[in-house]
């Protein structure tokens, strides 16, 4: 039974593969083959992912799929994203389910923006040298989003700690800073500003705004000398009357003008003193005799309190220094630093600016260059090929007709040239030659005067001849661009082709658009019509409903809705049937349109092989014409 057990062990519909027995009940060993480098990459793979802390990769009883699959999603949760799978308490998966987590986990990948690529079908398949280097990328990341998150608990945790509770270091601290703060505070108290002085009433009010600051320190028994700075404008004048008047040592100019300044001030001290008064101090002061005694007798505890004063304001104030050099050359290190990095960056960025400002300009040198050559090029191929078309369809005889008169105005501007020439030079000689003639003799013969006046009769007519030539050169090139304006005007074959090209396109376009709108408006109103019946169905569906229970509370009012049923049935067949008809007219007419079609496109496929054929004559009536001038010529 056991064996007969085992022959009909039935698989699990939807799990893995079950085991293949042969006709004895024995399973049948079938023989694997495993590449050496996909074992080698799943080892690495492994060992990556102990290193990175995911150890149920140690754990045998788990198929490589399940560890290297684990290992990913662990990878992916680790970094702080969602993957909607489950591998704590399902191993073994079916293929189904294997297939939906690849594209999970392949899907992922993209949103951590990992450079390599990877498709599902190679993580079913276990391709393990494609997902090598993804994992590496995994661990990697995860690794450093550790170290993140790491950093972050521990300084949340001392934040924490911090809130709470506290060092003994932290406690000594501030009781040391609280206890120099008090006594600094009482230090602060006893010897706070008492003023001694009074100004009297009767004094004048002082104007000069230094004058009432040192008449108010006085009156606080503090004296302050005035430096060089406030005295520099009062003795402008007078340092440049002296220097106009005199020239003195650098050395004893400045021994003289401080001794004079502070026997000034001396004077201004004085004259604020005058004016004076001694405050009423006697009041509530005590005598000699009593301060002695209170002396006396408190002279222990006086010396004490002033010695652990004068030891806490050292201890505080040697820390605030510490403190304060401490953040002080560190700072002044940055700064230093920053600014030197500042300089090196701003040179840089000169030189940079100048460099490209240099490359700019010749690119723009060389763009508008070539730019200008390319039109150039382009216009002079436009021409030629303008002049080959017009060439090759213009009529011959008015061709060669054109081409004498551009020779015979080409002529004609040479001979002109050679007329002017000429007459330059004949010109030139009959100036010489009168000069010479009225150097050799003062007076002028009868026969010179009459040779004179043959000159001038000869070049008025030769300037008459030159000007009707001018006048008819004109008209001939008015000619000229007149038959060339006309020649332009009328189009060639190749623009006549490319028009009905343009506009055949244009019709496509129109006509794709039209019938995209065509089938849009179609769509929409069948939609409509499905939503309005689909509105009255549920409005019927809705009267039925509310209509129900009272319709069968009595034999009376369920036999009016039967009725009130039948006929509502009844107008949905007649409405069907109206909507059957209609299909069928709508067929007929698209069967109908449909052979009307055929019958176009076979008119077509005629009408472009009678062109066909066409072309085929025409081109064998112009080899024949070809031949026949030919031999005409010869």
């Amino acid at each position: 039974m056991a064996a007969a057990a085992s022959v009909f062990h039935r698989v699990r519909t939807g799990s893995r593969i079950g085991a293949q027995y042969d006709q004895d009940g024995n399973v049948i060993q079938v023989e694997t083959r495993e590449d050496e480098e996909q074992s080698v990459k799943l080892a690495e793979i492994l060992e990556l992912l102990l290193a990175a802390g995911y150890f149920r990769a140690r754990i045998k009883g788990l198929s490589p799929f399940d560890k290297v699959v684990g290992g990913m999603t662990w990878c992916i949760t680790t970094c702080n994203f969602d993957i909607d799978v489950d591998l704590l308490f399902q191993e073994n998966s079916t293929i189904g389910q294997k297939i939906s987590l690849t594209e999970k986990i392949v899907s992922v990948l993209p949103k951590m923006k990992c450079p390599h690529r990877l498709e599902p079908h190679q993580i079913q398949g276990l391709d393990f040298i494609h997902i090598f280097p993804v994992i590496q990328w995994l661990v990697k990341r995860a690794i450093e989003t550790k170290a993140e998150m790491g950093d972050y608990v521990r300084a949340y945790s001392i934040s924490q700690f911090q809130k709470t509770h506290s060092l003994p270091e932290d406690e000594e601290l501030l009781q040391r800073k609280d206890e120099a703060a008090e006594a600094l505070l009482d230090v602060l108290e006893v010897y706070k500003p008492q003023r001694k002085y009074r100004r009297q009433k009767d004094a004048g009010q002082l104007l000069d705004e230094e004058s009432r600051v040192h008449s108010t320190l006085l009156e606080y028994g503090r004296r302050y000398g005035v430096s060089k700075q406030s005295k520099q404008v009062k003795v402008d004048e007078e340092k440049a009357l002296l220097a106009s008047s005199q020239v003195t040592f650098p050395g004893m100019a400045e021994v003289s003008e401080e001794e004079d300044l502070q026997a000034a001030e001396e004077m201004r001290i004085k004259t604020l003193m005058t004016s004076m008064a001694a405050m009423a101090n006697e009041e509530g002061k005590l005598t000699a005799t009593a301060v002695g005694q209170i002396v006396g007798l408190q002279c222990e505890e006086i010396k004490q309190i002033a010695s652990e004063y004068a030891e806490k304001q050292s201890e505080l104030t040697s820390d605030e220094r510490s403190e304060r050099s401490g953040q002080l050359q560190q700072h002044r290190r940055a700064v230093a630093s920053l600014t030197k990095q500042i300089q090196q960056k701003s040179k840089q960025l000169e030189e940079l600016q100048a460099r490209h400002a240099e490359l700019k300009t010749g690119c723009d040198e060389a763009k508008r260059k070539l730019m200008e050559a390319t039109q150039q090029l382009d216009n002079v191929e436009k021409d030629l090929k303008s002049l080959e078309e017009v060439e090759g369809q213009a009529d011959s005889g008015l061709l060669e007709k054109l081409r004498a008169q551009v020779t015979m105005n080409e002529n004609l501007k040479q001979q002109e040239q050679e007329f002017r020439t000429h007459c330059r030079e004949e010109m030139a000689r009959l100036q010489q030659n009168l000069e010479e003639l009225n150097m050799a003799s003062g007076q002028d013969t009868e026969e010179e005067k009459e040779r004179t006046q043959l000159i001038d009769k000869q070049y008025n007519t030769d300037r008459e001849k030159l000007q009707k030539i001018r006048l008819l050169m004109a008209r001939r090139n008015r000619e000229i661009a007149i038959l060339q304006r006309k020649i332009d005007e009328v189009p060639s074959r190749a623009e006549l082709t490319q028009y009905q090209k343009r506009f055949i396109e244009l019709y496509s376009q129109v006509s794709a658009t039209h019938k995209e709108t065509k089938q849009f408006f179609t769509l929409y109103n069948t939609l409509d019509d499905k939503k309005v019946y689909l509105e009255k169905e549920v409005n019927l569906l809705n009267s039925i409903h509310d209509n129900f229970q009272q319709a069968m509370s009595s034999s009376a009012a369920k036999e009016q809705f039967l009725r009130q049923m039948e006929q509502i049935v009844e107008g949905i067949k007649q409405s069907r049937i109206k909507m059957e008809k209609k299909k069928q007219e709508n067929k007929m007419r698209r069967d109908q349109l449909n052979d009307e079609y055929l019958e176009l496109l076979d008119k077509q496929r005629l009408y472009f092989k009678t062109v066909k054929d066409f072309k085929e004559e025409c081109r064998k009536n112009e080899m024949l014409l070809s031949k026949l001038r030919a031999k005409g010529a010869s």
